[in-house]
């Protein structure tokens, strides 16, 4: 389901509260199939019972934004760039900070796709919610995955 309308700037607001579940500290861009590989085996580990095809897939979007908010923060933030996930009642909540905390995500808008950079519209449609914070010298950008 692909949203409509995606703002120019994300909404500001920190992220719910959640449960810790992993996290990492990349400082390349060369780290991040390696937190992908991470990721894809840890989630079905945390799963109660066996995973459906739809956990199988929200698992996959999971673990595509994860790459996509960390591929943001270490090519346009300040390092270091730390990722988590969390655990909510009803989501996954994915969370991801640098020290540009004066940098807001500015989503690409009108752009040719073919020229890339529309990431984080990606992010925006395939989540339930997002937004950003600063806080403590840190930018916070974040992303929920409704769970069922």
């Amino acid at each position: 389901m692909l949203k409509t309308s995606i703002p120019s700037r994300w909404p500001l607001g920190p992220p719910p509260a959640g449960e810790d579940r992993w996290s990492w500290s990349p400082q390349l861009l060369a780290e991040l199939p390696h937190i992908r590989r991470d990721l894809r085996r840890a989630l079905p580990a945390d799963h109660a019972g066996p995973c459906t095809e739809v956990d199988d897939e929200l698992h996959e979007r999971l673990v595509l934004l994860m790459d996509e908010l960390l591929s943001n923060a270490l090519r346009h933030g300040d390092a270091p760039v730390v990722g988590a996930v969390r655990r909510t009642d009803s989501a996954w909540l994915l969370v991801v900070s640098d020290a540009a905390a004066d940098t807001p995500p500015h989503p690409a808008h009108d752009r040719d796709p073919a020229l890339g950079g529309l990431g984080l519209r990606m992010v925006a449609d395939l989540s339930a919610g997002y937004g950003w914070c600063s806080e403590d010298g840190r930018k916070c950008v974040w992303a929920l995955l409704s769970v069922g």
